[in-house]
């Protein structure tokens, strides 16, 4: 079959910080020879671009791809898995040739539409009407094909009674349904998507997911990037596992995922975060450790189905933050969510941790014994102010393992269905006839 995307030993490195001088004003004379170096600049970059080494200790840069190759027949759809930071939408970009490759080359057959950020290129001021006709520009469109599908970008959209208003009025979710319902109907043979089916709610996310499926379904290559197990399992047949800006392991998705989940995990019960692990933008947050105890209070990787288990979220803070909440996704190995929860769900916890001030803390939460069916489960953790910004998340932070001795029907040799094995309490009654 015909190779669509041909990717050899690319790498890509970012200097950390401002480059020198941003920011600063210089006189008149200080910028007249700075664009006069600026082409021998260019030059000299394009000579060594291809001899960069990667020195480990190399102060004020990181490799965010370090030596990446594959390649893609057309018709297929990639999924691309791995932790924040791996390097999953770096790699993305470049095969969008939104960045280049410090190293390597890429090889692209066909036209390339990318979903990378939601909404880019949409002007607050301007209608839905004219925002389709000009992101739709900018993301490739002629003007015809963006005619031909107006009809179908609105009413994918439902904002058809507003698309003459300005943008800026429209609500969060249908300025995402807007945006993606653009970017959702260009035609190329190429299609990159990155994370965009987190946004908006349930039901915008099976439509979008439906919407993908369509897509994948009438030949083109896909190459999809999420955190949803579930939806790379259902719109992928090959998946490529990222970590630390390198591909390490090409499998049937089934695979890859079992491979992703299980690695990076604590098999003893707990996750610690390396100085390195924690973004910038997680401050004035500072993730330290999660861990899953069993009911005597030591932290443990299998626990009993029938006994109560506690999670700890430990984690300092630089700065006081307002709103503050800190909660944690369990979910199955399958991405199927099981229950979210928060520390301050409570309404009065809420009231009397309105502000927390910078120190040392933990967030912890007991989950009851007789809940849990037999399995391995994933817990993801998140904090945020709501509404405001969300300091940090790993989804994938944890593994554990319930066991399910004593647990209720484990007379039957029968494997209960669904995550959740509650004791109930039944009472049979005959009755008179």
């Amino acid at each position: 079959m015909t190779i669509a995307i041909k990717v050899e030993n690319i790498s890509k490195r970012y200097k950390i910080g401002l480059a020198p001088g941003k920011f600063q004003y210089g006189m008149l004379r200080d910028q007249i020879m700075d664009a006069a170096k600026a082409p021998f600049r260019l030059v000299a970059a394009a000579l060594k671009r291809n001899r960069t080494e990667y020195p480990s200790q190399a102060a004020g840069f990181i490799w965010a791809l370090k030596d990446v190759s594959f390649d893609l027949e057309e018709g297929k759809v990639l999924g691309i898995i791995g932790r924040n930071g791996a390097g999953k939408s770096t790699l993305l970009k470049v095969l969008s040739r939104v960045t280049e490759p410090t190293k390597g080359t890429v090889m692209v057959r066909g036209r390339v539409g990318s979903l990378l950020e939601v909404g880019t290129g949409f002007h607050p001021e301007l209608t839905g009407r004219e925002n389709i006709y000009m992101n739709g520009a900018i993301l490739g469109m002629k003007r015809a094909e963006i005619e031909r599908n107006f009809d179908q970008i609105v009413a994918f959209s439902e904002v058809e009674q507003f698309i003459d208003t300005p943008v800026k009025r429209y609500s969060s979710g249908m300025y995402l349904r807007l945006a993606f319902a653009v970017a959702a109907h260009l035609e190329p043979e190429i299609l990159v998507v990155d994370e965009v089916l987190a946004v908006g709610d349930a039901e915008f996310q099976r439509k979008c997911l439906g919407k993908m499926n369509d897509v994948a379904a009438q030949g083109r290559t896909v190459l999809f990037v999420s955190h949803n197990m579930s939806a790379i399992l259902r719109l992928t047949q090959e998946a490529i596992v990222m970590q630390k800006g390198q591909l390490v392991k090409r499998a049937p998705t089934s695979e890859a995922v079992d491979f992703y989940l299980a690695s990076g995990q604590a098999q003893a019960g707990e996750r610690i975060w390396a100085a390195d692990e924690v973004p910038a933008a997680a401050a004035p947050f500072v993730p330290l450790s999660l861990q899953v105890k069993d009911a005597r209070g030591s932290v443990a990787d299998s626990l009993r189905s029938t006994e109560p288990i506690t999670l700890e979220m430990e984690y300092r803070l630089t700065a006081p933050v307002t709103g503050l909440r800190v909660g944690v996704y369990l979910s199955t190995v399958r991405g199927e969510y099981v229950f979210t929860s928060f520390d301050v769900d409570d309404a009065d916890l809420y009231e009397k941790h309105s502000t927390r001030q910078p120190g040392h803390y933990v967030s912890r939460c007991r989950i009851p014994g007789d809940l849990l069916n037999e399995g391995r489960y994933i817990l993801g953790v998140n904090a945020s102010s709501f509404g405001v910004k969300r300091y940090f998340m790993d989804e994938n932070a944890l593994a554990f393992t319930i066991d399910p001795m004593g647990a209720p029907g484990m007379q039957w040799a029968e494997q209960r269905q669904g995550p959740l094995r509650p004791r109930l309490d039944w009472a049979i009654e005959a009755v008179d006839g």
